[in-house]
């Protein structure tokens, strides 16, 4: 069975390449941990990454995405709670590949879960003002890569 690719709103499609971007980094903390990678490097990248495009795409998603839904939406108070599981996850500090471990396996499902299921509903519920809204806020800006340490190649 073929799965369509699915038509994302003009106003969502600057979150979309965000959750690109969030995609790329789980593939590059697979790729560091597979090829042995000192774990403090691949942290040190994805702490750059959660400061520089994860914090400010939850606090846009937080403030003009999920609202159009409601907080009482279930897949609204999910997205929520895997926000602040991942927050949790990039601060924590002890553990450093097995929460490593865990930011790919869980950011990589919750994309799924914002673009397959979250996405799809916002967009049959959304006014054309509430998606004006999101494009206002957030500017699709050309992403800017971190090359300091590429462990990834």
């Amino acid at each position: 069975m073929e799965t369509k690719p699915i038509k994302r709103n003009i106003d969502l499609q600057p979150i979309s390449r965000d959750h690109h971007h969030s995609l790329l980094l789980c593939w590059k903390i697979r790729k560091g941990l597979r090829k042995q990678v000192e774990v403090e490097r691949i942290k040190k990248y994805a702490d750059w990454f959660f400061e520089n495009h994860i914090q400010p795409h939850f606090e846009i998603e937080e403030t003009y995405v999920f609202p159009i839904l409601g907080d009482d939406n279930e897949r609204v108070k999910k997205a929520l709670s895997e926000h602040r599981r991942l927050k949790r996850l990039f601060e924590d500090k002890d553990e450093l590949e097995k929460s490593l471990s865990r930011i790919e396996e869980e950011l990589e499902a919750h994309i799924r879960f914002e673009e397959r299921s979250l996405f799809n509903e916002i967009q049959e519920v959304a006014t054309e003002e509430q998606l004006k809204q999101v494009s206002t806020h957030h500017h699709d800006s050309k992403f800017q890569e971190n090359t300091e340490d590429e462990f990834w190649k």
